[in-house]
């Protein structure tokens, strides 16, 4: 063996031992928790969707399925993981295993504020990699992350709102090189304070009402394109 080939072995070596020594920066939360919801499975003749999102999704899901009773099967994937964490994408392949989905609407950017917004910028490639690979005949749609209000004073943007557009716009710029729509949930509710509960962070009945019937029309469009 050369010398120049014993040195790139080493610095193989090394660089390996470095990436076992050294994982991925992972940020979690005190609590981490996981919603799924897969109902119909004996229903055959109606296309399926997923909403993928977190708390917020969870709070409009019901406004959706009602919207598309008869039309589709409304499944959901709520988590408090956040771009970046490794469990994120194992807990999206776990529901993806669970059926065909003909359609994808999909969100994350609410949670996860430990990390900068260069290392949720750089996560976002590898969410839709992981649901083009488990979903591979689905429609995506991509969800903006929406603004966060001053609690107790929800007619005030609280300055996370910031990092929000900050998130949303990295989102952005990948989802339309990977020519997925973007269905602007922050645009829809900006100018809606009196649609935010006390918290500056859900909605409240009428907000998740509203949004879930937007959520449930940007859905009909795509089923309507899938039958094409």
């Amino acid at each position: 063996m050369t010398r120049t080939a014993i040195a790139t072995a080493a610095l193989l070596l090394a660089a390996h031992a470095a990436t076992a020594a050294d994982p991925p920066r992972v940020v979690r939360e005190n609590i981490e928790w996981l919603d799924v919801w897969v109902p119909g499975n004996g229903v055959k003749d109606q296309p399926r969707v997923l909403l993928i999102g977190d708390s917020i999704t969870r709070g409009y899901y019901k406004a959706v399925e009602d919207s598309l009773q008869g039309k589709a099967i409304v499944c959901r994937l709520a988590m408090s993981k956040s771009l970046g964490d490794p469990g994120l994408l194992d807990e999206v392949k776990l529901v993806l295993g669970q059926a065909k989905f003909d359609v994808v609407h999909f969100n994350n950017g609410m949670h996860g504020w430990g990390d900068t917004e260069d290392e949720y910028a750089r996560a976002v490639p590898e969410l839709v990699a992981t649901i083009r690979r488990g979903a591979p005949g689905a429609k995506l749609v991509w969800a903006s992350t929406s603004p966060v209000r001053v609690a107790g004073k929800v007619d005030q943007l609280d300055p996370k709102t910031d990092r929000v557009k900050a998130r949303n716009e990295a989102a952005a710029e990948v989802v339309a090189k990977e020519k997925i729509p973007t269905n602007d949930l922050f645009a829809l509710v900006i100018d809606k304070p009196d649609w935010f509960s006390n918290d500056g962070v859900h909605l409240d009945a009428k907000g998740s009402a509203a949004m879930g019937e937007h959520v449930a029309a940007e859905v009909l469009k795509l089923l309507g394109d899938a039958k094409k």
